[in-house]
């Protein structure tokens, strides 16, 4: 599989509004994304950190052309995990209404904002909200934070299993791991 970065500058000189999985497979305006069976990389506009799986796809912060692309794609709901504060240069939740996406903020930064209620409605999100979702963070390290328990409780993955995605995905910080085990732990 080719790395995210080459298959990045492979997509953007190909097209300027496409996105694509990494197995080259262009998407096609108007068609609905590829649904991942596995966690797949996957390449939109200019998101440096991006993944998909079952019509899920864990970013770092998208520009306000990525989410204009991520409609065109098909994406309908939009999940920031950031505070407004990090976000500098564009109203974030402006610009995703403005391409027709639903918003959705639930805002936390650190292990002790890492609540048993943002696991909760985290996963509530990724169980009922309408998809494609496009869930981000800064980084992508969050997004790899609020995945593990969903896989898990939700997925079938054994702990290990999801945290081996989440690192994938960006998770770097170990008291998010601490924190995921405890709430898995707490919800078994």
């Amino acid at each position: 599989m080719k790395k995210l970065s080459l298959t990045l500058t492979l997509c953007l000189s190909a097209t300027l509004f496409s996105c694509s999985a990494t197995s080259d497979t262009m998407h096609k305006e108007g068609e609905p994304p590829v649904v991942a069976e596995k966690l797949e990389p996957y390449v939109c506009g200019e998101i440096a950190r991006l993944h998909t799986y079952d019509s899920i796809f864990l970013a770092s912060q998208p520009t306000p052309a990525d989410f204009e692309q991520a409609a065109l794609s098909g994406v309908k709901t939009v999940i920031n995990i950031r505070h407004d504060k990090e976000i500098t240069g564009f109203d974030e939740a402006a610009v995703v209404a403005a391409n027709g996406l639903t918003y959705v903020h639930l805002p936390w930064n650190g292990v002790d904002e890492l609540t048993d209620e943002v696991f909760a409605q985290t996963r509530e999100l990724l169980n009922t909200a309408e998809r494609p979702i496009l869930l981000h963070c800064g980084s992508a390290n969050r997004v790899g934070g609020v995945w593990i328990p969903w896989r898990v409780l939700d997925g079938g993955l054994s702990f290990e299993e999801a945290l081996a995605e989440a690192k994938v995905v960006g998770l770097k910080t170990a008291g998010y791991i601490d924190r995921a085990r405890e709430y898995v732990a707490s919800q078994r």
